[in-house]
């Protein structure tokens, strides 16, 4: 058993670094062997190549580092705020260069790459942490949850990964300690569920 912890928030003392820092903590705990990384503090360069385009293997040693770790993995975890509906675009850079065939999809010889994908991390556990500042009930009916389509269907799905959880905390702005001690603690009850122990 393995992890993949990616964390996407440029400042410290948000509540997204709260949350990576219980999950890689929890995971310490558990003794599971952990890949960490703040995308913002390793300062990750998220855009992708004209050399990284279809299948050509990128000269990113970064790049690299990350897809093997996500090959190994067994669980990904993924911590992230809500902007406009979508990742920030360092994570959405991530995914670009990161997700890419023929690592973690890919298609069959005679199919230009218009057809059905072949998943390549099938058997993995996707988890993702958002926060927020809108309401849920306006999240969901308003604004039809994006977040939730982009990670569950377009990028675990695309990708074979059909174990997944996704929990989004909200208001943050609003939320007091108390509230966020119990956010937090559900985080580690998570971490430890998803990761079977």
């Amino acid at each position: 058993m393995k992890a993949t912890v990616i964390l996407a928030h440029p400042y410290a003392k948000s509540f997204n670094h709260a949350i990576y820092g219980t999950i890689c903590a929890t995971l310490k705990e558990l003794g599971v062997p952990t890949y960490a990384h703040d995308l913002y503090a390793e300062r990750f360069d998220p855009v992708l190549t004209v050399d990284e385009l279809g299948k050509k293997p990128t000269q990113d040693a970064l790049v690299r580092q990350y897809t093997r770790e996500v090959v190994e993995s067994d669980v990904l975890f993924f911590v992230h705020p809500n902007w406009w509906g979508q990742p920030p675009a360092m994570l959405k850079g991530y995914v670009d260069r990161v997700f890419r065939p023929p690592y973690t999809y890919d298609f069959p010889p005679e199919d230009s790459g218009g057809g059905l994908p072949i998943g390549k991390l099938a058997g993995k556990t996707g988890v993702v942490f958002n926060t927020s500042n809108t309401e849920e009930t306006r999240e969901k009916e308003y604004f039809g949850d994006p977040l939730e389509n982009i990670w569950i269907q377009c990028v675990f799905g695309f990708c074979g990964i059909e174990k997944s959880h996704r929990r989004m905390f909200s208001i943050i702005a609003d939320s007091t300690a108390e509230d966020r001690a119990a956010w937090l603690a559900e985080v580690a009850e998570t971490t430890r569920k998803m990761v079977g122990r």
